[in-house]
């Protein structure tokens, strides 16, 4: 691969769902933060160059994590959204506009790198952008405003985000801008990207692939772990 890979990683975010005395990339798993053990998730990845972390004004936490040392690190400062801290993480990497980035939540620690690699193996082959991601298998209801079923939708098409989301340095910063100056709330980097018209692959993704979201989420993502020491190693 000629252009060179980068991660991304915002976690400037508080976490306010999980209800915990914390922000939840700062969670521990078999004695590690849920962001250390995603940062070094994408660390062994090959051919990562480098790994920026955006992070909320006021964390002091991060520098200071064992696992947050390699000198491929950087931390830059985050936004209010997701893709305020996705889009200072991209400005603050040194590479070209054709280089790759893979951005990755810190509340995704059950990441297989076997599907980090079949996400980056997919993209370059077909030369497009695409993103991690699971089809529902589950009865789809839509609810009004009152709780009520209003309408079971077709699940055929319908898969659920994961991460990590791989795409062109140039073409999603500017996609990002655009979607920002616009005014365009955008939840993932896909959406940014889709606004943009630019076409994004689904590539099958993993069940150990969850986010943590909720308290019970932690339990799950740590069984999935193994919850050992040395998860990380």
């Amino acid at each position: 691969m000629n252009a060179s890979l980068h991660g991304v990683i915002p976690a400037a975010g508080t976490g306010s769902r999980m209800a915990a005395d914390r922000p939840k990339q700062y969670l521990q798993i078999g004695g590690h933060t849920l962001l250390e053990i995603s940062a070094q998730t994408l660390l062994r990845v090959p051919g990562m160059a480098s790994l920026t972390i955006a992070l909320h004004p006021q964390d002091d936490r991060a520098r200071g994590l064992p696992l947050l040392q390699d000198p491929r690190i950087r931390f830059t400062v985050g936004g209010e959204e997701r893709a305020d801290s996705v889009l200072a993480a991209l400005l603050a990497i040194t590479g070209t506009e054709d280089d790759w980035v893979l951005v990755h939540d810190a509340a995704r620690p059950g990441l297989p790198l076997a599907a980090a690699q079949r996400l980056i193996e997919r993209v370059l082959a077909a030369g497009r952008g695409g993103i991690l991601a699971l089809p529902l298998v589950d009865t789809i209801k839509r609810a009004d405003r009152e709780g009520l079923i209003e309408a079971t939708l077709e699940r055929d098409r319908l898969w659920r985000a994961q991460t990590p989301q791989m795409f062109r340095l140039g073409e999603l910063t500017a996609a990002l801008q655009q979607a920002a100056a616009s005014g365009q709330g955008v939840t993932d980097e896909a959406s940014a990207m889709e606004l943009a018209g630019h076409p994004v692959q689904l590539v099958p993704g993993s069940p150990a692939n969850l986010k943590v979201t909720l308290p019970e989420d932690l339990a799950l993502a740590a069984w999935y772990l193994g919850a050992k020491e040395g998860v990380c190693e």
